[in-house]
């Protein structure tokens, strides 16, 4: 588990081994999805059986079904109980006489003779399941497996805080605090990774660099908490129409900046988002809008070998939009009038404009 990058290996590294510990034939690890009031099945590994897979997608099941864990969450737990597992068999009621006949049935429908189920508490809360299977004719479980399985499911338990608390860590690291979009980290390793893909299977890689007009004058006449907000509905736009193109990153670079990262996309497309992002800005009651420059390898703007060329290419001609006030996107390598060649010979010639207005250049 501690090698796990995301929940779904963590929780099928946990199941493994404590199926094996247990020496079971058959294991599962379910969460708790408390605004469902259901458990969902994260991962079944073993002996499958005809209507189970590794890695469900819908496998859930209503904890009101099973009294025991309501029991467990609602008295034992709350009263300052500690989790301990307990054991069904196919052949009925348990040594304490209780039964759970959802079990019971599944038991015997999949060919198993009994099971050891441990609870698994994460940070003080009930987080899911630990669920161990043996085929009918092994022995049953004992209350030595059970004690067992609930040190088993602890270890389980400590694992996924981990799993959970280096997810958190990389979302962190690559994502916007204000906005929730995509940061710059995140841009220039997609990005590396885009144009690896495009020198390498000639994929379009198109960026969207923006700006979004007005800030400083909302932050002075009307507070950052305003602007913030306004950086923030524009961040929900941009994802907006991030989202007409499969699998676009959308991102803040910075204070008024933004951009959409595209693979795959023909560059007509982006452009056609790119126009609707500067409709959609221009609605926005804050704010003056946006300015938008495009760069797409899709487009006749010479070979595009580092990130570096692209963002120029992007940031010049969002620097063209600025200076004109153009309300509509403008696109490098596409003839927008007789003043579109210096922008391309801007970029691809000389280093931008020094100053505040260029300090997106950092590459």
């Amino acid at each position: 588990m501690a090698a796990a990058h995301t929940l779904r290996e963590s929780a099928r590294a946990a199941a493994q081994g404590v199926r094996q510990a247990l020496g079971g034939s058959f294991a599962a690890v379910s969460k708790w999805e408390r605004e469902l009031g259901k458990l969902r099945v994260l991962v079944n590994v073993g002996e499958l059986g005809r209507d189970e897979r590794e890695f469900p997608e819908d496998e859930m099941y209503p904890v009101h079904q099973f009294p025991e864990i309501v029991g467990f969450l609602h008295e034992q737990w709350a009263g300052g109980g500690e989790p301990n597992a307990w054991v069904e068999t196919a052949d009925g009621p348990r040594d304490d006489g209780f039964s759970n006949q959802q079990r019971v049935a599944t038991l015997r429908r999949r060919g198993r003779g009994c099971c050891v189920v441990a609870p698994i508490v994460l940070h003080g809360r009930a987080w899911g399941e630990l669920y161990v299977a043996r085929r009918i004719g092994e022995p049953a479980f004992g209350r030595a497996d059970a004690d067992f399985a609930t040190v088993l499911a602890a270890v389980a338990a400590a694992g996924i805080a981990q799993t959970e608390r280096l997810a958190e860590a990389r979302r962190l690291a690559f994502t916007d605090a204000l906005t929730g979009l995509a940061n710059r980290r995140a841009v220039d390793m997609r990005l590396d990774e885009a144009l690896e893909l495009h020198r390498r299977d000639g994929a379009v890689v198109s960026l969207v660099v923006c700006d979004l007009n007005g800030l400083k004058r909302v932050n002075d006449t009307r507070g950052h908490a305003i602007g913030d907000r306004l950086l923030e509905r524009f961040g929900s736009v941009l994802s907006l129409c991030g989202a007409i193109l499969p699998g676009t990153l959308a991102a803040r670079l910075g204070g008024d900046e933004f951009c959409l990262l595209a693979v795959g996309p023909p560059s007509d497309a982006v452009v056609k988002v790119a126009g609707e992002l500067c409709d959609r800005a221009g609605e926005l009651d804050l704010g003056e809008g946006v300015s938008v420059g495009v760069a797409s390898t899709g487009d006749p703007i010479g070979p595009v070998q580092t990130a570096r060329r692209l963002f120029r290419l992007a940031d010049a001609a969002q620097y063209r939009a600025k200076a004109a006030q153009a309300g509509e996107p403008v696109v490098a390598g596409r003839a927008g009038g007789p003043d579109e060649d210096p922008v391309i010979r801007l970029a691809d010639s000389q280093e931008p404009p020094s100053g505040p207005e260029r300090r997106r250049f950092r590459r």
